[in-house]
């Protein structure tokens, strides 16, 4: 069973950026799809972006251009730049993994495995 753990969150001012990682147990899944997820508080979590076995990445709209996937496959982690940061930002971030042959931001709960999430606050 695959376990994923989450790091790099911290307290930063609106403009900045950060880049949170996601480091995986290893998996030998051809087809899947992992994604970051956030949930501030009071309110549903939702989809930021997710990448396919194949490493192709999709964003929801609000955060393309912003928000940067990137899988580094050798030392399994998966990575979320986050960059011009707004206070709306502020909220627990989330990594998770599907085996599937989609690959959805909007499947966010048909995602089985999650890490436990790293905090992000902007102020």
């Amino acid at each position: 069973h695959v376990q994923l753990v989450e790091s790099g969150g911290g307290s930063v001012q609106a403009g900045g950026s950060l880049r949170l990682s996601c480091v995986t147990s290893e998996y030998t899944y051809s087809s899947y799809c992992m994604g970051w997820f956030r949930q501030a508080p009071g309110q549903e979590r939702e989809g930021v972006g997710v990448i396919d076995g194949e490493g192709k990445a999709s964003y929801v709209d609000s955060f393309e251009g912003r928000f940067t996937i990137s899988r580094d496959s050798a030392n399994n982690t998966l990575y979320l730049r986050m960059n011009n940061l707004k206070f709306e930002d502020t909220a627990m971030y989330h990594c998770a993994i599907e085996v599937a042959a989609w690959c959805f931001t909007d499947y966010v709960t048909r995602f089985g495995t999650w890490g436990q999430g790293t905090q992000v606050t902007v102020s």
